[in-house]
């Protein structure tokens, strides 16, 4: 399994956001919340991230990308 975490500068990268407006996206649970691989380490895993600009790609609407973010987020705690 080739798990790879993105820092924000990376993330602003690859989404073309704003800080502002990735934090923005997360509080309205259309962007997955962070990872924190330490307590001063966040970061996202880039699967993730390419599944919701996948998405949005695709056209899918606010409220699909809502559910597919949920849906990752909670894949996450299935992971042993």
């Amino acid at each position: 399994m080739d798990i790879k975490l993105l820092r924000l500068p990376k993330v602003r990268e690859q989404t073309g956001q704003s800080t502002a407006t990735i934090y923005r996206q997360i509080k309205a649970g259309t962007l997955p919340k962070p990872i924190f691989a330490s307590p001063r380490t966040a970061g996202w895993l880039k699967s993730e991230l390419e599944a919701v600009l996948l998405a949005r790609i695709a056209g899918k609407s606010e409220s699909e990308i809502k559910e597919l973010v949920a849906m990752l987020e909670a894949d996450r705690r299935c992971v042993k």
